[in-house]
């Protein structure tokens, strides 16, 4: 098993909001921590008051969308710390909201499945076979209150339906890879101060990352496909 002081995590879409705190969170906990961004200027001008600080942290462009550039990323990770311990799968869009099912633009449904779902795959596809050889990873699959089948209605349909997608991947990946120490969750983050946040916020994105940091360093007989929001485990 790896140690905390050790470890190098990804985090996907993560130069603002959400994905910019977890990595903050990440790195203070001294894990090098790789920043992304889809442009390199937004990752390094992201990464620049953490690197300040004297934080862990490693700007690198990333578009999930791309294969080329998730597989450039996981070749820039391994060739600077020969190790890849945690992936955090934040990089998301939700660009349906109100929308109707019955009516959706199949090109905005795609779009959002690309990122939301295929993005994450890739990620994960790329860094698997590197966790397999150190016999340990983690991953924690960015998700919503909005995609549990228990409590699905309208609006948002294709965020929605990529993000249950995406609860559906966690699972299958957590039982594939159990047994090799790589342990793989979902997170609902729940309604934070985000550009993504449609509506009243109910806590800020630092206070987001805290309650789901704990998944990122599970120890060897810790859960894998669950769904959780913070502590509590939800219902699909």
């Amino acid at each position: 098993m790896t140690t905390m002081d050790t470890r190098v995590a990804v985090v996907t879409g993560s130069n603002r909001g959400l994905g910019l705190a977890i990595v903050r969170g990440l790195a203070e906990q001294g894990v090098n921590t790789v920043l992304t961004a889809r442009s390199q200027q937004a990752a390094v001008a992201a990464a620049k008051p953490l690197l300040d600080e004297g934080l862990p942290v490693t700007p690198h462009q990333l578009d999930v969308t791309d294969i080329a550039s998730v597989s450039r990323l996981v070749a820039d990770v391994m060739y600077a710390f020969g190790q890849l311990d945690v992936l955090v799968n934040n990089a998301a869009v939700a660009i349906d909201p109100g929308m109707s099912a019955a009516a959706l633009d199949m090109e905005r449904l795609k779009a959002t499945f690309e990122t939301n779902t295929f993005g994450a795959w890739r990620c994960c596809v790329e860094v698997v076979p590197h966790m397999r050889a150190r016999g340990y990873g983690r991953i924690v699959n960015i998700t919503t209150h909005m995609a549990s089948l228990s409590t699905m209605r309208r609006s948002s349909p294709a965020y929605r339906t990529s993000k249950t997608a995406l609860n559906a991947m966690t699972r299958v990946l957590a039982d594939e890879l159990h047994a090799d120490n790589i342990l793989v969750n979902a997170a609902s983050p729940g309604m934070a101060a985000t550009r993504m946040a449609y509506g009243k916020a109910e806590q800020t994105p630092e206070e987001a990352a805290r309650a789901l940091l704990w998944l990122t360093s599970l120890p060897d007989d810790g859960p894998s496909g669950g769904l959780f929001h913070g502590s509590e485990l939800m219902e699909w």
